[in-house]
């Protein structure tokens, strides 16, 4: 099938009607059926099992189960120096660089707006003007919860609504706009270096998107936007330590990172198209 014809699809096909279908198949308990869709997965995608806390196929009794599997204690040593930023999933850098008049880098040829992507909010973009920003990629084979890459305060959850395109390296490439008109949930929090961002983008067979303080986000889903506050003292506030995990895929997609100016410096492993670990260094803080 050509890219082209691929991406035309994309654009006729009912994708939330799919994903959501898809995502009440991934959630049914049908025994010997779900091992076998799970150990075709497995064989399909290349899945490092030996790395999971229950590496037999047959332990999981729904798909859903499966992909947001536990890893062994140990799998993911995460960097224990202060000043390291840590990768927040297995991923693939898809992009990455600076925050420039406000716009952020979606492929080659393709830019969108901070503003757009955060959920329309002017004063929220407005912390992240001149920063940077990252864009990492999960692949089906991948590890599907999302850590904490550094100390943080929860300030602000965002449910934007949208569509649900693939969100593939070929997507990324020809479909403008892609992650700012995904659905998606934005979290915001505080840390030692400022303001940042850790936005879960939604895709096609993307069950649900899910964080560890409100669990599932989406779906439900609506055509507003909605916007949670989160208290920054006393008994309720929200706080991780880093690699605590925050969220998690049912089925994969993209974390998108941003930071406020002067705040960070990527570490020197980042380069478009490498793989990532969760645990190892990301960025540094900027003294």
């Amino acid at each position: 099938m050509s890219d082209n014809l691929k991406i035309g699809l994309q654009y006729l096909t009912p994708k939330h009607a799919l994903t959501r279908l898809a995502g009440k198949l991934a959630s049914a308990k049908m025994g010997w059926l779900t091992t076998a869709v799970i150990k075709w997965f497995i064989k399909q995608y290349n899945v490092e099992m030996n790395e999971a806390k229950n590496p037999d196929p047959a332990a999981y009794s729904t798909f859903n189960n499966f992909f947001v599997r536990e890893l062994e204690d140990g799998a993911r040593p995460i960097n224990d120096d202060n000043n390291v930023i840590s990768h927040p999933a297995d991923a693939c850098v898809s992009q990455f660089g600076p925050i420039t008049d406000g716009q952020l880098v979606q492929a080659k040829g393709h830019v969108y707006s901070a503003q757009e992507l955060l959920g329309g909010d002017a004063e929220l973009a407005e912390e992240f003007m001149g920063g940077e920003f990252a864009t990492l990629y999960l692949s089906p084979r991948d590890y599907h919860r999302v850590h904490m890459p550094c100390d943080a305060t929860l300030r602000k959850m965002v449910y934007v609504p949208g569509d649900l395109f693939s969100v593939n390296p070929l997507t990324a490439e020809n479909v403008p706009n892609l992650f700012a008109r995904n659905e998606r949930v934005v979290c915001i929090f505080d840390t030692e270096f400022g303001p940042m961002a850790q936005v879960l983008v939604g895709a096609t067979i993307v069950g649900s998107i899910e964080t560890t303080w409100a669990d599932t986000v989406t779906p439900p889903t609506g055509p507003a936007v909605k916007t949670w506050h989160y208290p920054l003292s006393g008994d309720d506030m929200i706080c991780f330590k880093k690699g605590e995990e925050m969220g998690r895929f049912k089925l994969g997609s993209t974390v998108i990172n941003l930071f406020a100016p002067n705040s960070i410096t990527f570490d020197a492993s980042m380069e478009n198209g490498v793989p990532t670990r969760m645990g190892t260094p990301f960025a540094y803080i900027a003294k």
